[in-house]
Order: structure tokens, then sequence, then C-alpha cells
């Protein structure tokens, strides 16, 4: 079979590649009649790379790209971590207006679901669903689109991998309003199936119990290998659950309908893969990770392929995004204190989970707790790091002045004590002298100080509901030589994982540049989009296809990417750069971003020379 067969098949173009040749244009479908969709799919492959989708190692992806509308100026939104992009994707938002600002965020309270920690992960059902009931009943503040979809009568579903899922529809948790099937589906804390859809799973001889990942769920240590296999049976089971039980059950309810499949690959191999146990090279270009790009690509021909099979592909739109991209960790610095010390888990000299809290507290000469072992003293002198590297810097554990919440590529700080205006230029001064620093966003309400920008430049201050960080820290980057330098990035983390595994959140062009695409009914055919796009774009084009009016409370929004439409317009926009005073030892935080209107981009920050692909 011709390796671009499942997309062909999916729009009635089997035979579109010898009826146009390799340079063919394929036939605009939908373009006349104005019909609306009934329906609209969002397909997640995260932690896909852009410059990783080829015919030979993506071969579906690739085909939708080239058939479809590739949004070549695509972005994801900073901190590149995960949930807050699914936020973004879910409600249209900015992260200052859902108040995501990162995988591990300071919540402000003991979270009981998180073991009482007020540093939680939120990838997490149960997580999520104590955070909401802390936050008003809704932690985004913003209604999502599957929230209105379902309102107007759309059957509405979630499909895929922990935490992002859930967050589709985040208030919806009793499985009756919007299906939600994640990692915890039939364990105890996941959300519940609606009766309906256990009896779909039956029929379709399908466990009502999603699998677990086996080998692919095993990061490894500092002297074991970790995962050399992709997330192939859980992710499989996702997709027999949509294509044979949801699917089918959404064409007989006569209801549209709007799905989002979240795949966990690339990212989780990305992660995990052991191809590179201490090196940087080949990171995650090693044969795991490209299995997992394989993967995720598998799933998406898959969903196409039911979609032409029960007949709802003429019916239906489908978008494409990656919630960021991804570089290989490095843990390498010649400042740090924290990485002077030894430990039994981690190779002499290099970074420790943790180490951003322990230089903290050694330069503010303060005491160090564990806000995930119960406020535990760390005894860092002696060879301790923190136990899922968050840290409480401060007289102790209850009353902290600084709050790590460590996310990977970038972290968030949060001051806490009774004079942060005093704290911030500490604690700026501290971390402009370490080099793996590249770039500080700072609160507005504590004011401007050399070497920063403020939170508003890059979106992050804005209504939201859970605590904003006082400080956001951008690792530093960079790139080995190779030819598509977003392909071969590394970056600083501050991580349980190792270097030459993979990590995702900073600020370089490598975590921001997600690979996003669309085709379907209500799409052109064979069109390049150049203007910017991103995420938060994604979350209002998706409501404009099925026909809702959000209701908003923050203004943080993105735009509807009608240029994408058949007969529609490409945008003017115009690139920028933003650069802060200087600090004392020259430094300045740097900013590239593109606008169209009102609507930011944001391709790159830090200091020059510290961030993969930042410009001058």
């Amino acid at each position: 079979m011709n390796r671009f067969a499942p997309f062909c098949l999916f729009f009635g173009l089997a035979g579109l590649l010898s009826a146009t040749g390799a340079q063919g244009r394929a036939p605009a479908h939908g373009e006349a009649g104005g019909i609306p969709p009934k329906n609209v799919i969002l397909f997640v492959a995260d932690g896909l790379r852009a410059e990783m989708v080829r015919a030979e190692t993506a071969p579906t992806l690739f085909a939708l790209r080239r058939y479809g509308v590739w949004f070549k100026n695509s972005h994801a939104l900073f901190p590149t971590f995960t949930t807050p992009n699914a936020s973004a994707l879910a409600t249209g938002h900015f992260l200052g207006d859902t108040g995501d600002f990162g995988n591990v965020i300071y919540s402000g309270y003991p979270v009981a679901t998180a073991n009482g920690s007020p540093t939680p992960f939120l990838e997490s059902d149960p997580v999520l669903g104590d955070i909401d009931e802390h936050f008003a009943g809704n932690y985004l503040d913003e209604q999502s689109v599957l929230a209105a979809a379902r309102a107007l009568g759309y059957a509405t579903a979630a499909v895929g991998k922990l935490g992002p899922v859930a967050i589709q529809d985040v208030t919806a948790r009793d499985g009756e309003m919007t299906i939600i099937v994640d990692d915890l589906t039939g364990h105890p804390g996941g959300i519940a199936l609606a009766p309906r859809l256990l009896r779909a799973l039956e029929e379709a001889r399908l466990s009502p119990s999603t699998p677990g990942r086996g080998a692919n769920g095993s990061a490894g240590d500092l002297n074991h290998e970790g995962t050399h296999v992709a997330n192939i049976d859980q992710q499989k089971y996702f997709v027999d659950v949509t294509t044979r039980a949801i699917l089918p059950l959404f064409k007989s309810s006569k209801k549209p309908f709007v799905l989002v499949f979240w795949s966990r690959d690339p990212d989780g191999t990305q992660h995990n893969q052991g191809d590179s146990l201490g090196e940087l090279t080949p990171g995650i270009n090693g044969p795991s990770s490209l299995a997992a790009i394989r993967n995720a690509d598998d799933n998406l021909a898959a969903l196409l392929g039911a979609l032409e099979a029960q007949g709802l592909a003429p019916t239906t739109d489908v978008l494409v995004t990656s919630d960021h991209g991804f570089s290989t960790i490095s843990k390498q610095s010649k400042t740090s204190v924290a990485a002077r010390q030894p430990y039994d888990d981690v190779r002499a000299g290099q970074l420790p989970p943790g180490f951003l809290a322990i230089d903290l507290a050694a330069a503010l000469g303060q005491p160090l707790f564990d806000p995930d072992a119960k406020g535990a003293p760390i005894q860092w002198t002696k060879g301790v790091h923190p136990s899922r590297a968050n840290g409480l810097v401060g007289p102790d554990a209850l009353h902290p002045d600084v709050v790590v919440a460590a996310n990977g590529g970038s972290d968030l700080l949060y001051l806490t004590g009774p004079d942060p205006k005093s704290s911030a230029a500490k604690v700026v001064q501290a971390l402009i002298a370490e080099d793996y620093v590249s770039g500080l966003f700072v609160d507005d309400r504590l004011g401007p100080i050399a070497g920063t920008l403020p939170l508003s430049a890059i979106n992050l201050e804005g209504g939201s509901l859970t605590p904003r960080p006082s400080i956001v820290v951008n690792f530093t980057s960079g790139s080995s030589a190779c030819p598509i330098a977003t392909n071969c990035a590394f970056e600083v983390s501050d991580t349980l994982l190792q270097q030459g595994q993979g990590m995702h959140g900073s600020f370089s062009r490598a975590d921001t540049y997600n690979f996003m695409a669309a085709s379907g009914p209500d799409f052109r055919s064979g069109f390049i989009d150049p203007a910017p796009a991103s995420n938060a774009d994604l979350g209002q084009t998706i409501a404009a296809l099925a026909g809702l009016q959000l209701q908003r409370k923050g203004e943080l929004v993105g735009r509807v990417l009608a240029e994408a439409r058949p007969g529609g317009i490409v945008p003017h926009w115009k690139s920028e750069t933003v650069k802060s005073a200087p600090a004392e030892n020259g430094l300045s935080t740097v900013l590239n971003l593109q606008t169209v209107g009102a609507v930011r981009y944001f391709d790159a920050a830090g200091f020059q020379g510290r961030t993969q692909g930042l410009s001058p």
C-alpha cells in the first residue's frame, strides 16, 4: 500500500498521487456549498517536533501536512509544558487567564490528593478534581470548548494521556457529560464511565480498564537505561476504544461531535528513552524516539481509517497539533553549588533534581524543605536533594520565603514571604549569576528589575484564579551540530530524569516550535500558512468550526485561523524583539515574538548565547 494511503482513503483521494504527480495539489474538499461540518477531531501528538514530520518518519502526518493545511509558523505557549498548552487548547486562552502555569504549580494550600503537597503535579485526575474544588469549581476559570459544545447538544469525548485529557472538560467528572478515557480509566481515582459506554465497550469486546504502559513506563536511573519501546499497547487500547466504541456510539446518536485524542507518544518515550544514557547524542533522536513518532502516526492513521469506514469522513474536520517541542536533557553547570555536592543517584559534577531550590537556599542563607515529603528538611550539604525537585526556602516549611515548583526546562518561583519585593531583588541577583539561567520574567506587581522582563510581556499576567508565579526562570539551551537545529537541541532541566533523556519547557525555539496541521471539509487543500499560529488559536478555531460562542472572562485569547478556510486571507503580521535593561553583569532578557494585531506569538527568549534559536 502507498505510504499516503490512510490519508488518501480518508479524503476519498485514493488516486491522488498518480493523478497529480509528486507536486500536485489535492482537490479542494468542501470548498463549495458552505455546509458547516458536523464533527471536529483534535489529535494531539504530545511532544512532536515540527521538523521531525517527514515522509519516512511520520507518513500520515506528512501527508496531512502536505495535502491539507500546514501551519508552518506554529507555536506552543511558554512555559512549554503539557498542562499549560492543554489549557490553551481547551479554552483558547493564554496562561495568564487559565492559571495553568506549569505541570507543577504552587496551589497555595496542601492538596490532599497530592499527599498534602502544595506543589502538585497536575497530570492526575484526582489532583485536578481537588484543584477544581478549591478554585470555585473550575480552576481554569474559563469555559472549555468541550463544555460549550455539549451545552449546545454535541456529543463530546476526550481520550488518551492522563491529565491533559481531563483538562479538555475539567468540570465534567461523571462520565455522562463528556466521555473521559485515560490512564486511570477503570482504576482507583479514575473518572467513571457512563453505562452507555460500558455497553459499547462490552459489545466491542474491549476491557473497561486501561492497560498500563509496561516497559515504556520505565525511566531507568543513574545506572540503568530507560525504555527502548514505544507506548504501543496502551495507545492501541485508546485507539480501539475511540474507533470501535466511541465513534459508533456517536454515529448512532445522530449528534454532531467534538472529540480530542491525546497521544502520549512521542512525549512519554522521549522522556524515558534509554538510547542515550548520560550522553547528549543521539539524545531524543535514537531508535526509541523514532518508534514513538511512528506510533503516534499509526494512531492517527487508524483514526482516519475509522472515520472513512464509518462514513464520517465527509463531515469531520481533523486538526493536529503537538503541545510543545522537545529537547535532550543537559545537567551541566560550572556555577551551581548544588552540582558540587555528592549524591548517590547523580553523576559527579552534574546538577541534581532540585538544583534551583538548593542554589537559592545557599544564596539566601536559608533552610530548605521538601514540599512533597510533608515539609521534611533537606540536608543538601550531605548529599540529599528534593524528592521531586520542588522546594520550600525559608525559616520553616510552613512559612517559606520562596516556593520552587520544578518543571523541567523552566521553573516557577513564588515569593510567599512578608516582603516579596525585597526578596525578588535578592532572588534575581542570585539567579542571574548562574550559568544555567537564560532569561527571567517577573510579576509586574514587583516592579521593574534590571535584567528581567515582566510576566505581562509573555501573557502570563491575567485574571487567573491560581497563584501567579512571582518569577519564571528559563534554563539555558543550545543545539549540537545538525542540519535542523530544533531537532537536536539540548536544555538544562530540573528533573529526576538523566542527562541524555528528553525534556521540554524552555523558551528555546526547539520547545516552542510545535507541529500544527488541519484538513477536512472546512479547510483549504495544499495550503502552507505562513502566518504565526498557536495552540490558543486552535482552541478558538475549533470553537468557530463548531459554531460555539465561548463564555469569556479573561482577554488573553488566541485568534480564529480564518486564513486556513477556503477563501481565507492571510493576515498581516510583524516580528519584534523586546529587551530588558541590563543587570549589573550586563545580561538582559531578550524576547523574540511575532504579532497578528493584538495576538502575540513567542518564538524564543533568554540571555544572548544561552537560548537555542534566540535572535539578537
